[in-house]
Formats: structure tokens, sequence, C-alpha cells
């Protein structure tokens, strides 16, 4: 039987009044840069010029009303990705911010490498990002990771040899728990946890959306 402790998430918040945090987060009483080396640095990469355009020519009577189409609110603006869609967190210490900017102050610091976190939006390289209950901000690109993960959401999960009622048990892990996600099928999903693998309900798991296939 396999048990461990999920994702912490830190609260940090200006003035003299604090916020409460859901599970896996705990208030902090100051918020950190994450440093280059063992975290990504928190921190916008450098503005890159554009380079030089031809002359501009005068544009015609159709080019100035002609309208862009409309975005659809399901793709990224920046990465043309899905939208919602899961990442993990890149290093043990991610600052998230109340805008897309260096600028806007820290709501939560994420300090758990691995941790799954949803993405609802991009802007620039900045990304905005929740956690299992829904805390969370805008978070540097630097500071993620393609990498699937999922959280257990129940106490004590089974984690079966294949997925179907009445398989046998291969562990058990407790609420909070991270393990990292190997595939999903319409109603399981298979993880690693510190090396022991076996499949799960997905209602048992937050990480992955109800219909999401994962191969």
């Amino acid at each position: 039987m396999r048990a461990g402790i999920g994702g912490v998430v830190a609260l940090v918040m200006a003035g003299a009044m604090a916020m409460g945090a859901g599970p896996g987060a705990a208030p902090a009483a100051r918020a950190q840069e994450a440093t280059a080396g063992a975290a990504a640095p928190d921190t916008a990469s450098p503005d890159v010029p554009d380079t030089a355009s031809p002359a501009a020519q005068p544009a015609s009577p159709a080019a100035k009303t002609a309208k862009a189409p409309p975005r659809d609110p399901n793709i990224g603006a920046v990465t043309q990705l899905p939208l919602p869609r899961y990442v993990s967190l890149k290093t043990n210490e991610g600052n998230a911010r109340r805008g897309p900017g260096l600028t806007h102050r820290i709501d939560w610091v994420f300090t758990l490498a691995g941790m799954p976190l949803r993405v609802t939006a991009e802007y620039e390289n900045w990304r905005r990002v929740e956690d299992a209950d829904g805390a969370g901000g805008w978070v540097h690109y630097s500071l993620l990771s393609s990498a699937r993960a999922a959280l257990v959401t129940q106490d004590m999960a089974e984690f079966l040899v294949q997925p179907e009622d009445g398989a046998a048990v291969v562990f058990q892990a407790e609420y909070g728990v991270v393990g990292r996600l190997l595939e999903c099928d319409r109603d399981w999903c298979r993880l690693s946890v510190d090396g022991e693998k076996g499949w799960a309900r997905k209602a048992a798991i937050w990480g992955v959306e109800a219909e999401e296939l994962v191969e």
C-alpha cells in the first residue's frame, strides 16, 4: 500500500488580511521569486524586436473595412492548443500572479514539482492556471511542462490491475497523492505512483477531462 502527500499551494496576500486555501494549499508568509537552477525563473523572456519590414503600402478600401474572423475561445491565442488543457508544474516553486506580468502581485506559490494544473487562458509568455481547488493565477510558461499528471481526490483510492470493477487491487493511494498519468480510456486512467502502476476510475482523480482519451 502506497501513500503520499499531494501538492501544496501557498497563498500570498498584500496587507494584513489573509485568505484561506482549500486542500493542497497553505498560507505563505512571503513569496519568493523562483531562482535559476533548481527552479526556472519567474520572468518573461526579453522582447525580441521585429525585423525591418518593407515600406508600407497604402491600404486599400477593402482592407480597411475587412474584419478578422472571430477567435475560437477553445483554442489558445498563443499556442493554438486546446483550452482548457492540463499541464504539470516543472519546478518545485512557481509563482502565480494576479495578472500576466512581473508587475502583478503574487497570489499563490505552487510548491510541488509534477502537480497537475489546468490552463484556462494564454497571453504572450504567460498562462493562467488553476489547481484542483480552483486556486491559481498567471504563471510564466517556462515553469510549466506538457507532461501529464493526476491528483488523487478520494481517500485511499484503489488502483487496479485492469480497468474493470472487480479486478485485483495493485495498491491504494491517499487523498492528495500525485501520480504520473500514463493513459486514459473513457472511464479509467492508468497512473504511476512511486513506481507502482494501476488503473483508477476518473472520478477518483483530477487532471483529466471527463471524456478525454490519453494515449
